[in-house]
């Protein structure tokens, strides 16, 4: 008999298998297994779901002495350990008191009632012991074997006669104990995929995550503003699958995409107590209905929401908004993509802000270098001037001109990139100025290859033969030899300042490029920072001096700095 009851639980438990796998691939029970946050109503649905899986349990039993050996207990058992206390007590309870109420007064009608409601307790306490349902099989395994001896110990303990109860417990408990025990497992396996299939829809998630942080990245390091927020609103809206994306500052609405434009509209102040209290707080908010988004607008079909905040240092300077209109839909799926793409986006706006920050330093530091040259260069020049006057009124009138070129050029170098030809006159008109006022002492060559489009940083070149003039040259009593060359090589330009003056030890190097310099050098470390900014390590200074064999300064600039620049000058602009 032992053996006809186990193949018979075994055949029935097959049909329980199916019905299971196909509950596993229904979306509403994935939504229920899987949500962050299980509601009320979530819970009596899964209890009612459970509960109609230990009737169904009773129904397929195999009637034994009097009474039936059954899987009621996998239903109530397997929603206890996934819903919960509660869960666990009602499924217990509706799969209990059917099984009392279709045999009242069976010998067994209360103990099994009674075990049954005793099991799914159980497994609802055991639940929040476990990870919040999320067990290996091995686990559910031995939970199973262990409530299904307890069930034959409360069939001895309640059903009366003893007798009979002992007779019946013989013959099912093996059956029961190991059948329901593996279909607690198989059950569970079932759900582990659920979580499986999750991981990867997570992994998808997070690759979805990148490709929205490089889609919006051309405009997000521009900052937060409407442009921006529109633009990667949207392209949130259309990667992925949610009713209505919103980003704010931490004033008002920056963008609205989706359902709910018609009252959350740009421009206005951040309308829902959900999205005030992460400004406030810096925490992520997660609106289960209706009433928590607390949108002013009654009519509003936004029913639940994930808001992210978005920081920059340790300030929220505004939030990331992921809206679905049904309730209770927000998976922990919806978070993690949601805090991802928040500090992806945070991540950019801080970068944004650094480089923003590094281009007023930048003209910060141009503008030092402007102020440093015009006093001194201008002293001395108005002085060899006027000295010339009288002997040489034409060649005075030349250098007033070529001053006057100097300054002009000088002052309007606020654009970030110049072509290399208006530097080499800016250049020539200083030499020329300093020619005049060291005569003899200064010889100049220009060696230049033909240059078509090449664009550097203002005021790259002038500080270098400076420096060639005034620390290389003129400390020499016969003066000496500046050579400024720009040669075409492969990959781009590169440009040369040498001299034969004193040169530089090694200490006198190292500290001018470690910025341990004098006043007086700062423009050759300005160069070399503005040079790295820009193009990289491959464009910084390369200087070599020996004492009194002169030195050579050369940088390289790349053949595609010009259409970078220009083109990214070209999209800033179409983005204010």
């Amino acid at each position: 008999m032992v053996y006809s009851i186990l193949t018979g639980l075994a055949d029935r438990l097959g049909l329980f298998i199916v019905i299971a796998y196909l509950l596993s691939r229904n979306k509403a029970f994935k939504n229920l297994i899987l949500k962050h946050r299980v509601s009320l109503l979530d819970k009596i649905l899964l209890s009612a779901v459970f509960g109609a899986f230990g009737i169904l349990g009773t129904y397929m039993g195999i009637p034994v002495y009097g009474a039936l050996a059954n899987s009621r207990a996998v239903g109530v058992i397997i929603g206890g350990l996934l819903g919960g206390p509660l869960v666990g007590v009602l499924s217990g309870l509706i799969a209990g008191f059917h099984r009392w109420a279709i045999d009242v007064g069976g010998f067994t009608a209360l103990a099994c009632g009674l075990s049954t409601f005793t099991e799914g307790t159980i497994a609802g306490l055991l639940h929040r012991k476990l990870n919040h349902g999320k067990i290996s099989w091995k686990t559910a395994l031995f939970i199973g074997v262990a409530l299904e001896l307890l069930q034959m110990v409360i069939i001895l303990l309640v059903a009366k006669p003893f007798s009979a109860a002992l007779a019946l417990v013989k013959v099912i408990w093996f059956p029961m104990t190991s059948v329901n025990a593996m279909g607690i497992a198989i059950f569970i396996i079932i759900v582990e995929n659920i979580f499986r299939e999750q991981e990867r829809v997570g992994a998808y998630q997070a690759q979805l995550a990148l490709d929205i942080a490089s889609e919006t990245l051309p405009y997000l390091r521009q900052g937060l503003s409407e442009f921006s927020a529109y633009r990667t609103a949207k392209i949130i809206y259309e990667k992925a699958d949610y009713d209505a994306v919103a980003i704010t500052d931490n004033r008002q609405i920056l963008a609205h995409i989706g359902v709910g434009e018609d009252h959350h509209r740009t421009g206005l102040d951040v309308l829902t107590r959900a999205t005030r209290r992460a400004l406030e707080t810096g925490e992520c908010q997660i609106a289960s209905n209706k009433e928590e988004i607390e949108c002013f607008n009654g009519e509003c079909p936004l029913k639940s929401a994930v808001i992210v905040p978005l920081m920059e240092k340790d300030q929220v300077i505004g939030c990331l908004k992921l809206y679905r209109t049904r309730e209770n839909s927000i998976t922990s799926i919806d978070i993690r993509l949601a805090q991802g793409l928040a500090q992806l986006f945070s991540t950019q706006l801080e970068l944004s802000r650094m480089e923003h920050q590094a281009r007023l330093l930048a003209k910060a530091e141009l503008r030092a270098l402007q102020s440093q040259i015009n006093p001194h260069f201008l002293f001395n020049a108005l002085n060899t001037i006027i000295s010339i006057c009288r002997k040489d009124p034409e060649q005075a009138r030349a250098l007033l001109i070529y001053l006057g070129e100097f300054f002009r050029k000088n002052l309007s170098s606020g654009r970030e990139l110049v072509p290399l030809e208006q530097e080499i006159e800016h250049v020539k008109a200083y030499l020329a100025i300093e020619q005049a006022r060291f005569g003899e002492r200064l010889k100049v060559v220009f060696e230049i290859d033909p240059v078509t489009g090449v664009m550097v940083p203002p005021l790259i070149l002038q500080p270098l033969v400076e420096n060639a003039v005034k620390h290389g040259l003129l400390p020499k009593k016969e003066g000496g030899m500046v050579i400024i060359k720009a040669k075409n090589v492969t990959g781009g330009m590169e440009i040369t300042v040498a001299d034969d003056g004193v040169g530089m030890d090694e200490n006198t190097l190292e500290g001018i490029l470690s910025h341990k310099v004098s006043l007086d050098r700062i423009g050759l470390c300005n160069v070399n920072e503005r040079l790295e900014s820009l193009y990289g390590k491959e464009s910084r200074l390369k200087i070599s001096s020996k004492p009194m064999l002169g030195t050579v300064v050369k940088f390289f600039i790349p053949a595609a700095a010009k259409n970078w620049r220009e083109a990214d000058g070209a999209y800033s602009a179409a983005g204010r």
